[in-house]
C-alpha cells in the first residue's frame, strides 16, 4: 500500500506566479516511486494560510504525509516552523535533528534551518528548506525511516526490534 502525500510549498513570489516553484516538483520526484503524490500546492509565507492548509490535507483529505518546502529560515516571512507548530499534536524531533545535522556535514548553514516535524492525527508533517537541492537532501535523510514511521501511526503493533 502507497501512502498519500501531498506537498506544500510556502514561496510569496511562487504564490504570485514570481518564480516558479522547482522544490515541491522535486520532492515529488523522489517520493513518487513509493507513495501516492495527491498534488503540489503553492501558498504565500502566511502562518494562518499554511496551518490551514496543512489541517485541510489532513482533517479533510485525509494525507497520510504532508512535505512544505520554504519558510524555514531566517527572515521576517520565514513562518513555516510556527505554522506548524499550530496544527501538530506531537513533535518528531528525531527527523528535524538529522536533517540538520546531516546538512550541516554539507554545509555550515546547514544549521540555520528551522524546519520542524511532527504528527497531527495519524499523518505526518515535514519542514523542508526551500532550495531544491537542500529540500532533496533533507528528505533523503530521513526517507528510510518514514514508512516504519508511517506504520507504525497507523496502527501496526509488531515488534520494532524484529
Amino acid at each position: 500500500m502507497k501512502y498519500s502525500t501531498a506537498i506544500i510549498t510556502c514561496s510569496d513570489k511562487g504564490s504570485k506566479g514570481e518564480r516558479e516553484d522547482k522544490s515541491g516538483p522535486a520532492i515529488a520526484q523522489m517520493l513518487n516511486d513509493s507513495y501516492n503524490i495527491t498534488g503540489i500546492i503553492v501558498v504565500p509565507d502566511e502562518t494562518d494560510i499554511i496551518a490551514n492548509a496543512i489541517k485541510k490535507l489532513i482533517d479533510e483529505q485525509g494525507i497520510d504525509l504532508v512535505v512544505t518546502t520554504g519558510g524555514t529560515g531566517l527572515s521576517d516571512r520565514d513562518v513555516t516552523p510556527e505554522a506548524t507548530r499550530m496544527v501538530i499534536e506531537k513533535d518528531l524531533p528525531g527527523f528535524a535533528e538529522i536533517m540538520r545535522i546531516e546538512s550541516y556535514k554539507v554545509t555550515p548553514h546547514g544549521i540555520i534551518s528551522r524546519g520542524i516535524c511532527g504528527i497531527r492525527g495519524k499523518s505526518i508533517v515535514i519542514n523542508l528548506p526551500g532550495s531544491p537541492k537542500a529540500a532533496a537532501e533533507c528528505l533523503s535523510f530521513v526517507s528510510a525511516a518514514l514508512p516504519h514511521a508511517l506504520n507504525k501511526l497507523k496502527g501496526d503493533t509488531a515488534d520494532c526490534g524484529s
